[in-house]
């Protein structure tokens, strides 16, 4: 895992975390977190009608599935880091739909999705 990218990639959408004793685990998970609450916050606007909000949300959301694919190991992470890659890389491609369609159920869509995967990943031990 590449927690130096995970970490600014969170601070680039949450600048005021607290972030210096974090474990690389836990900075996924703040990444996730993050996520799901700009989802959150994207569908709240799309159902408000404020579009320029809805597209800010969306787009930050992006960048955070951006940022967990890029936290990815592919070397160590063999089978499961190329299945996520690519569930992020779908995530991100149907956000984008969901903003350019004004579409909340494809919100709905990839929050389960990531709901799915921090679920996973709140499962796993910390290894330090």
């Amino acid at each position: 895992m590449y927690a130096m990218a995970a970490m600014k990639q969170y601070q680039s959408v949450n600048t005021n975390a607290q972030l210096v004793d974090a474990s690389p685990h836990r900075l996924i998970q703040m990444l996730m977190e993050g996520g799901l609450a700009r989802l959150a916050q994207a569908r709240g606007a799309m159902e408000r009608g404020d579009v320029a909000l809805k597209g800010t949300l969306i787009g930050k959301a992006v960048d955070i599935v951006v940022g967990l694919r890029e936290a990815l190991n592919q070397e160590a992470g063999g089978e499961i880091a190329a299945n996520l890659d690519n569930l992020y890389a779908y995530m991100a491609s149907r956000l984008i739909e969901a903003n350019l369609k004004n579409d909340s159920a494809i919100i709905d869509e990839v929050t389960g999705l990531l709901r799915e995967v921090k679920s996973g990943w709140d499962g796993i031990a910390q290894h330090g």
